[in-house]
């Protein structure tokens, strides 16, 4: 078969002609309004943002560094701006169950007001009142209930003295109360005398005392009834007094606040809990107990007074209580107390009329947190309650404020497989977040984007306040945006990666001293994000040019061939070849994964292995069983091994070993196989291709060397420059391969070879030695299992 052609410079790097960039520097345009290739996102925010039905909330889902929560910021301010400000809400003391504070709604703007008011009222309670018990009208009226009391008490007395006296009786007072003796001609007998009392004469006296005494016993029974009259009167004049006092002010808030009806009815409460407790703001010296007049006070717990539009909140701590409230304690005497005024709402209630943003896996990473958002979502109201309480983890007294209601629209920022496994394991997420906000990873690349996506950049810079960059600036952009999207028809659309090379690059022209960004100072800020990411790169490759990992690049072995990986460290990311070699003799059609053997093989990687051993037996056995013990195995690895990219590296050196044939140690392969030997694309080629570039310049030269790839990479090449300089000059070549048979022309020398139709490889094939030797293992198996049978077979049989 024809082998494929070296890629050419211009196969491997995708330029960006500065011919289709018409500005000479990015101050020459404008910023872009929307974010450019995010329509899909765009579309479901706007849908989500507008739809009111319940559970269409949205989680945005995409890559870190792709700038999601920059941009559903600014979608969601400019949308909310065009809606109404939503109300006010403050907690109120509740004086039917002081443990219930109340909750009161109020228009946006007034609950400053409501407060200010309040407090206004309670101000003047602790001076109007007890001013008003102490007025001479106050004073005159009770002096008079008091006297009116006591007349009446000697009136009844005073009757009983005098019909006592009428009948020669005395009513005397002694420390003991009253008693009565007879008396003549106004004095008390002496007792001596009283004995000399005729029976009818005592008798006479007895039965009147003894009357006199029931009417006293009767007068004196109705003084604590009396006196409760009394009282009665004088709470009935308090009341009247302070009703008098409250008049004037509570009047005008009646009237300033009627068009709010739950206002007016905590008026009017007002109202009857001072006079209720009206004996209260006299009691003490210093005024009435501050305790007393705080229960009159408003706890403003949302305030959108300064609100413009609908409130768009963003949560960067989203615990249950930063989301959904708490009651806070205050510790007095070593004791905890609270009270409806220690109520604090959360980023729920500010957001409640709005939009709330939050970090998905933030949320989920707080105890409770992602409970108490669903609870919120799904009641539609805000409880604020402790956790422990809520979760019955204590029994203590505390406050149950009235719910609020919400309607807010949650937005969760995460990536997508976050999203796919609160879709399959929660049963209530979908159900909650039936918006999916997807963003795009990369955009297109061609003519028309140039333009487009240099306004992107240049809105960019502008937000980040740096000079603007120069067309050839912007096109080096363009052209790393590539290698960041691995694709020559890509672009990134990681927002913050862009970001730090624009804020990287203005920082190299302020060193330079220069007006603006040209393309060398881009270049020096790629270089330096490099170069302080590559300090374990330079000690792997100083490991291969020292020899401690053995990497040949020239010459020929049987068994041997380098392979090529990809290691992520970090936001890093870099490739280095490495040794992978082969052992064959006969067997039962085995393959032996080394790496999966030792556990250091991953899954995908044990599948390849599996792939290649059905290739073989495909290939190679035909109707009959494959007569082989190989193994495979990674050198100098150490660590785990995962992927199949080098499946088509392994297929090419156990073939050597089967076969003998040396292969070539001047190029590296990478590529995944499939069971018909055709060559499938893989990750990381970049990286993979310079990497295998570094060792053999290390080595003593680049000169011949090169890498073989799967052909439906090339369009995902944007090489280094002095890669490119390498290729341009044939010292490196890249071959694109689609089968694997190329890889093994290429690696050996020799003609693959096809099956005829008597089903025989061509003669000096490179695939009639792996059969010829695969017979020969197939013979050595078929002699040593008849030499075992007949060995088996020789002994007598103890039966």
């Amino acid at each position: 078969m024809p082998l494929p052609a070296p890629l050419t410079g211009d196969q491997v790097y995708h330029a960006c002609p500065e011919e289709k960039l018409d500005f000479l520097t990015t101050d020459d345009l404008q910023d872009l309004d929307q974010p450019y290739g995010q329509d899909r996102v765009l579309r479901a925010l706007e849908f989500g943002a507008g739809i009111r039905a319940e559970g269409f909330n949205l989680f945005v889902l995409g890559p870190a560094g792709a700038g999601k929560h920059e941009l559903v910021e600014r979608f969601l301010s400019r949308h909310a701006a065009r809606q109404p400000v939503p109300p006010d809400w403050c907690h109120v003391y509740n004086f039917r169950f002081s443990d219930r504070p109340g909750a009161i709604q109020l228009p946006a703007g007034q609950g400053q007001q409501f407060k200010k008011d309040m407090s206004d009222l309670a101000e003047e309670l602790r001076t109007a009142i007890p001013a008003a018990f102490e007025s001479e009208e106050y004073q005159a009226r009770l002096q008079e209930l008091q006297e009116e009391m006591a007349k009446r008490q000697h009136q009844g007395l005073f009757e009983i003295q005098e019909e006592a006296n009428r009948n020669n009786i005395a009513m005397i007072t002694t420390p003991a109360g009253f008693t009565f003796a007879p008396m003549r001609k106004g004095e008390v007998i002496d007792p001596e005398e009283y004995k000399k009392f005729s029976d009818e004469e005592k008798q006479l006296v007895e039965s009147k005392v003894e009357e006199l005494q029931k009417k006293l016993q009767q007068t004196i029974q109705q003084i604590p009834r009396m006196r409760k009259e009394v009282r009665e009167r004088v709470h009935a004049l308090n009341e009247e007094m302070v009703q008098l006092t409250l008049g004037g002010p509570i009047g005008e808030l009646r009237e300033k606040w009627s068009h709010l009806p739950e206002v007016v009815d905590y008026l009017d409460a007002v109202r009857e809990d001072v006079v209720e407790h009206a004996e209260s703001f006299q009691d003490s010296d210093n005024g009435p107990p501050a305790g007393l007049l705080a229960r009159y006070k408003v706890n403003l717990l949302v305030d959108n007074a300064e609100t413009v539009g609908a409130p768009v909140i963003y949560e960067d701590l989203p615990n249950h209580q930063h989301l959904a409230g708490q009651i806070e304690h205050r510790a007095r005497q070593g004791n905890l107390y609270t009270d409806f005024t220690l109520i604090r709402g959360g980023s729920m209630h500010r957001a409640n009329g709005g939009y709330l943003i939050i970090d998905a896996r933030r949320v989920l990473t707080q105890p409770m947190a992602w409970e108490s958002l669903k609870r919120i979502l799904s009641s539609g109201e805000i409880r604020i309650e402790s956790l422990e309480r809520l979760y019955g983890l204590v029994s203590t007294v505390s406050l149950q404020p009235e719910p609020i209601p919400v309607s807010v629209k949650v937005v969760l920022l995460g990536d997508r497989m976050l999203y796919y496994l609160l879709s399959h394991y929660d049963p209530d997420f979908l159900d909650l977040f039936k918006v999916e906000a997807d963003f795009e990873d990369d955009l297109d690349r061609n003519d028309d984007c140039y333009k487009l996506y240099a306004r992107m950049i240049a809105t960019m810079a502008r937000a980040l306040k740096m000079r603007p960059l120069e067309r050839g600036a912007v096109a080096r952009l363009i052209e790393h945006a590539s290698r960041l999207a691995a694709d020559q028809r890509k672009l990134t659309a990681h927002d913050r990666v862009l970001r730090d090379i624009l804020s990287e690059a203005d920082h190299w022209a302020s060193q330079a001293g220069a007006d603006t960004v040209e393309a060398s100072h881009l270049q020096q800020a790629i270089d330096e994000r490099e170069y302080r990411a590559s300090r374990v790169r330079e000690r792997s490759r100083e490991q291969i040019s020292r020899g401690v990992v053995i990497i040949a690049t020239s010459g020929e072995e049987v068994a041997q061939v380098n392979g090529l990986s990809v290691l992520r460290l970090g936001a890093s990311m870099f490739g280095q070849p490495t040794r992978i070699t082969a052992t064959a003799r006969p067997g039962k059609g085995q393959v032996v994964d080394i790496e999966r053997e030792a556990k250091l093989g991953g899954p995908i990687h044990s599948k390849a292995v599996m792939i290649l051993s059905r290739f073989l037996a495909s290939r190679y056995a035909g109707d009959g069983e494959l007569s082989l013990s190989a193994s495979l195995a990674f050198e100098q690895s150490y660590g785990g091994v995962e992927g199949d990219s080098a499946s088509v590296a392994e297929t090419c050196v156990l073939l050597s070993a089967i076969s003998r044939v040396p292969i070539r140690q001047s190029f590296a392969v990478t590529g995944s196989m499939n069971q018909h030997g055709e060559v499938q694309a893989v990750g990381g080629v970049n990286e993979k291709i310079e990497g295998f570039f570094d060792v053999c310049r290390e080595a003593g030269g680049v000169g011949g060397q090169g890498v073989l790839l799967p052909a439906s990479n090339v369009e995902h090449l944007m090489l280094r420059a002095d890669v490119r300089q390498a290729i341009a000059e044939d010292r490196f070549r890249i071959y694109p391969i689609s089968h694997i048979n190329e890889a093994i022309e290429l690696l050996t020398g020799l003609e693959a070879g096809e099956l005829d139709s008597n089903g025989e490889f061509p003669a000096n094939s490179f695939n009639r030695r792996v059969a010829e030797r695969l017979e020969k293992f197939a013979e050595a198996s078929k002699k040593r299992d008849s030499n075992g049978d007949a060995n088996n077979g020789g002994g007598k049989d103890s039966d």
